[in-house]
């Protein structure tokens, strides 16, 4: 077998383990967000101790990316969710990393998220999270400048590509922003 091939098993299997992880978690049960609806509250205190709240965040593409400091498919997508965001910015893109760790981790998940510039939260310390509990990890929603649930990214075993980005996210930028800001 190919390192390539090896990397593509491991990841695929650590994927199956952190989704198993989450399925089993007795907050799962919660109603999954629907794609082209209103997305749910979300109001949370960031690492950085700002609130961040969705709905004050109108007029940019959002994405809430949900992860864990233990899971290796969360953190092998942080560098491309950042570089993303690097090149799209400007035209309206924000992103908050949504941390299931427990508030006891903290440590872990401000370590984590040391080489990265976007604000993470703890959903444990949520004042609103009607997103719940995600069923999969990472699992990443797209939230339009109206405040619209456009799609849920949930990586397959190569991974979160620019290309899977690009789809569900560069018709939501545009000139848009960039005339009115």
């Amino acid at each position: 077998m190919h390192t390539q091939d090896m990397r593509r098993a491991l990841h695929g299997a650590l994927a199956s383990i952190c989704t198993m992880a989450i399925l089993l978690a007795p907050q799962a049960v919660r109603a999954v967000p629907s794609v082209d609806r209103a997305a749910p509250p979300l109001v949370l205190a960031t690492l950085a101790g700002s609130t961040f709240d969705l709905a004050q965040h109108r007029e940019h593409v959002v994405l809430v990316n949900f992860w864990a400091s233990w899971c290796a498919p969360c953190r092998d997508e942080m560098p491309l969710l950042q570089r993303y965001l690097d090149r799209h910015g400007g035209e309206g893109l924000e992103l908050i990393g949504v941390s299931i760790d427990r508030r006891g981790d903290r440590r872990d998940v401000e370590q984590a998220m040391k080489p990265f510039s976007y604000p993470a939260a703890l959903a444990d310390g949520a004042k609103s999270n009607g997103f719940g509990a995600p069923r999969a990890l990472p699992m990443t929603y797209v939230v339009d400048r109206a405040g619209v649930l456009r799609a849920v990214l949930v990586p397959g075993q190569g991974g979160l590509t620019e290309a899977a980005l690009d789809a569900a996210i560069l018709p939501l930028l545009g000139s848009a922003f960039t005339q009115t800001h």
